[in-house]
């Protein structure tokens, strides 16, 4: 476009001089130029980010809103409206949603932010009934409602010719996208309940380490449905898969969360790039899985937990506040982006209402998880020290609810091997809707209702961390006397490998030999520093921290 305008100018000037005298015929300069073209892609980009921005503002500003109706809703709502305006000017709703966007820009921050921050002793202590959940609860509800679905499709053939067509592997993938909690739309409700930390671990855990199952389920029903046989090596190998997938995944973040570590070693004369290395490294392990079809939320979660310890050894204090409020930012607006998105791939996209399947899907999809919490708790119990309470249950298949993840992979299924694909988009949309309005609306009512017990904000003390040490050691030691070797002895093994060969290859200098006490010591001194001159230091210190002279 500029160039052809200069060329016009030149043109012109040419004219101008050549006729001088008799006519000034010729174009004038342009003053100003209309060139939306060469900007549109930033600046739609960035118009989306604002309109998100702006919103999730508004709502907090509306008084008693954000206390009846989630976030998540609003949101939804809010793409709904604007999907609808844009319909109705007669343009085309662009594929917002695509699936490429999504999988690789919108769900890594909000994934890293999850895996960074992980609370990591509640997360190992009750990884058992995260990961049964995760994966015989995710298998359970994929065969469940798959299997009843094809029945439903088979039965109505009088009425619905169409559902007929839909073959038994058609279904069992539907049922195997359909399945997944989804770690988003868990987030966005779970963080505005305040519910208890274990409910919050054991639905978010499940939410993200169900992901290698889900990716596994789904590329190989995709597989079968293109060949359209299944023969036993073929199941077996779909089982290796997911060993491969899960454990590869978790593999590639270890990997990239020790490079990282490694890397922050080095930093201390160039303190400005830090954050950096810790997004980088996070998004080259996703990035890296999602090369060779491995778990990629897996991988992110790995590699957040694992850097966390050593990389904040070794930072300064302001790249560790830039990395928190930078990935709470990132993962800010991501969420807001991808339900506003679906919101406006509801009006967008082709869509097939078919009554019979939409409603069937739904109801499966509910009791399926009812059915499969309580028969997996009914066996967890009785393995678990703090049983799991019936209120505890209800909460738990209460709170899965699907999102984004499942309306991307039904996008990406191929209209040419799946002509029912529209069919499924349609109930996947509604099933997002109505776990995400019906069920995040009426959980907070019904967590009063219930009296479930809510997060306390505690405020760990050195005394507490002393008792929590020594609680460790002692059941250590219990466990070595009776010759049983639990998960204490395990992690006791760890904990001493870490302290003798690993700190030392990854922290930098002195910390590297710093016991755990002293280092928490340092951490709370300088949050109360903090606090002392944010509030102006005209607090007087609590008496209850140690002064140096007691703490040597």
């Amino acid at each position: 476009g500029r160039e052809e305008t200069l060329k016009g100018c030149r043109c012109a000037s040419h004219k101008a001089t050549d006729h001088g005298s008799h006519n000034n015929t010729g174009k004038a300069f342009p003053v100003l130029d209309l060139n939306y073209e060469n900007v549109r892609v930033p600046f739609e980009i960035s118009l989306w980010v604002l309109l998100a921005s702006l919103m999730k503002l508004g709502f907090h500003l509306v008084p008693h809103l954000s206390n009846i109706v989630p976030e998540s809703c609003l949101l939804i709502v809010v793409g709904l409206l604007v999907g609808g305006i844009i319909r109705g000017t007669g343009e085309t709703v662009p594929p917002v949603l695509d699936s490429k966007l999504f999988f690789y820009i919108l769900l890594p921050p909000i994934i890293l932010d999850a895996g960074y921050f992980l609370p990591i002793r509640p997360f190992m202590e009750n990884l058992g009934t995260i990961l049964i959940f995760a994966v015989v609860g995710t298998l359970w509800n994929a065969f469940f409602v798959g299997g009843l679905l094809y029945g439903v499709c088979q039965i109505g053939t009088e009425s619905s010719s169409i559902l007929s067509r839909i073959g038994l592997l058609q279904c069992l993938l539907f049922g195997s996208i359909i399945s997944a909690v989804d770690p988003v739309a868990v987030l966005a409700v779970f963080e505005e309940i305040h519910i208890n930390e274990l409910l919050h671990i054991l639905v978010f855990g499940e939410s993200l380490l169900n992901d290698a199952v889900t990716v596994v389920l789904y590329h190989l029903f995709e597989e079968f449905s293109g060949i359209g046989s299944v023969t036993l090596l073929k199941g077996f190998l779909g089982v290796i898969s997911f060993f491969v997938v899960a454990l590869g995944g978790v593999l590639v973040g270890v990997l990239y969360g020790i490079l990282a570590a490694f890397t922050s070693r080095f930093t201390s004369h160039t303190r400005v790039i830090e954050p950096l290395f810790v997004f980088l490294y996070s998004y080259m392990a996703y990035l890296s899985a999602e090369i060779f079809h491995l778990s990629g939320i897996m991988a992110l979660i790995a590699c957040g937990a694992v850097m966390r310890p050593y990389v904040e050894a070794n930072i300064s204090h302001k790249s560790h506040t830039t990395i928190k409020y930078f990935l709470k930012m990132w993962s800010s607006v991501s969420e807001t982006l991808i339900f506003i998105f679906l919101g406006v791939a509801t009006v967008a996209g082709p869509h097939d209402w078919n009554w019979t399947f939409v409603t069937v899907t739904v109801i499966l999809c509910l009791v399926a998880r009812v059915i499969g919490v309580v028969g997996l708790t009914f066996i967890i119990n009785k393995f678990r020290i703090v049983k799991l309470t019936t209120k505890d249950q209800f909460i738990i298949a209460y709170g899965g609810l699907r999102g984004a993840i499942a309306f991307s992979l039904g996008f990406l299924l191929n209209k040419e091997h799946f002509p029912e694909r529209e069919i499924f988009l349609t109930a996947i949309i509604t099933v997002i809707f109505f776990t995400v309005f019906v069920q995040g609306m009426t959980i907070k009512p019904l967590v009063e209702l219930l009296a479930v017990k809510k997060k306390q904000e505690a405020k760990r003390s050195i005394n507490e961390e002393i008792h929590t040490q020594f609680l460790d050691h002692l059941l250590t030691g219990i466990e070595d006397i009776c010759g049983h070797y639990g998960h204490h002895h395990w992690k006791d093994k760890l904990n001493r490998f870490n302290k003798k060969y690993v700190k030392k290859c990854l922290i930098a200098g002195e910390r590297s030999k710093e016991p755990q006490l002293i280092a928490f010591y340092h951490k709370m001194e300088m949050k109360q520093a903090i606090q002392l001159v944010e509030s102006g230091g005209g607090i007087k210190m609590p008496s209850a921290v140690p002064s140096t002279v007691s703490m040597q």
